[in-house]
């Protein structure tokens, strides 16, 4: 059932001009000292992250996985992780941080999941052709999509994987626990509106797509921002502005900003996109002091659509 939680100002451009504020649950506040962030621990500190002018709170993965990498390998896209709370927990954070004028956005990951989640455990037990097993990405050989790069390569050596009980190989852009989704079923694609539709319903502001240029494989590309990725894109902005109002899409794509650019569509795919490149001229500039770095990236940065916006971002040292 949707949140009944406070009403936020009626503005489609909310993001436009938001202060996000990246955060993990579980490194963010522990409310009952059992070593683990919480979000009753985010609830209490929600008037500190007010007070600095944060217009919207950015959640790492939260949801139920084996935390091989880091929350981003799900294992359940319905449910809180049992260590950071419950859903009613959640539930109440959306209250509380739309009470006090903050947006909350959060993950959705797209391409992959973890290789503990029911649908892979189904998947590989189902017959080879049929609609359950091709949720992921199945070959008799390694061989094909060869043009592929392979991400971590400190940890992998292919983007195919034997797997014993399947009998066959499946694809991971990603580690070999993160089995990609197949986007060519239909299936998959209708299972990613009932998410998205879960959590909005819920009151979530909008969903950082997570590895969105990794959807598709074609044989003869590098399988990196297909149009068929695009097409997706402009399909689930359609269903989601036709079912909801003021909810916000933001690209994960580390490309040049010429490249980036694409996600935005004409206006009918991503609200916002990062800005990738502009982050270690920012911190360039300032060892530098000299203002080059980020004037010589902005003029390459192509002008884009009033109703789209770039994410700029600084990352914490450490």
């Amino acid at each position: 059932m949707p949140n009944k939680g406070i009403s936020l100002p009626d503005d489609p451009f909310w993001y436009k001009d938001v202060i996000i504020y990246e955060l993990h649950v579980k490194a963010f506040c522990d409310s009952n000292a059992d070593g683990i962030g919480d979000f009753q621990g985010l609830i209490e500190k929600l008037d500190y992250l007010e007070s600095l002018g944060v217009t919207a709170l950015w959640l790492l993965p939260f949801y139920p996985s084996p935390l091989k990498d880091d929350g981003y390998d799900i294992s359940n896209y319905f449910g809180i992780h049992p260590g950071y709370g419950l859903l009613r927990d959640f539930k109440q954070f959306i209250r509380e941080a739309h009470k006090r004028g903050m947006r909350v956005i959060t993950e959705l990951v797209l391409n992959h999941t973890s290789d503990q989640h029911p649908w892979f455990q189904l998947a590989r037990k189902a017959k080879p052709g049929s609609s359950m097993r091709n949720f992921y990405v199945w070959s008799d050989t390694p061989e094909k999509y060869k043009d592929t790069r392979i991400i971590f390569k400190d940890f992998e050596l292919s983007n195919w994987t034997w797997d014993p009980v399947a009998k066959a190989y499946y694809w991971h852009r990603f580690f070999s626990h993160q089995p990609d989704l197949n986007y060519d079923n239909p299936l998959v694609q209708k299972k990613i509106w009932r998410i998205i539709h879960f959590w909005l319903d819920m009151g979530v502001d909008g969903f950082r797509l997570d590895a969105v240029p990794y959807l598709y494989e074609r044989e003869g590309t590098n399988c990196e921002s297909l149009s068929e990725t695009h097409t997706f894109l402009k399909a689930l902005r359609m269903h989601i502005d036709s079912s909801f109002k003021n909810k916000m899409l933001l690209a994960e794509a580390n490309q040049w900003p010429e490249d980036a650019i694409n996600y935005f569509g004409n206006g009918d795919e991503c609200h916002m996109a990062f800005h990738f490149p502009l982050m270690p001229r920012l911190f360039m500039a300032i060892w530098m002091e000299d203002r080059f770095p980020i004037v010589d990236i902005l003029e390459q940065t192509p002008s884009i659509s009033d109703t789209c916006q770039w994410a700029f971002f600084f990352k914490k040292s450490r």
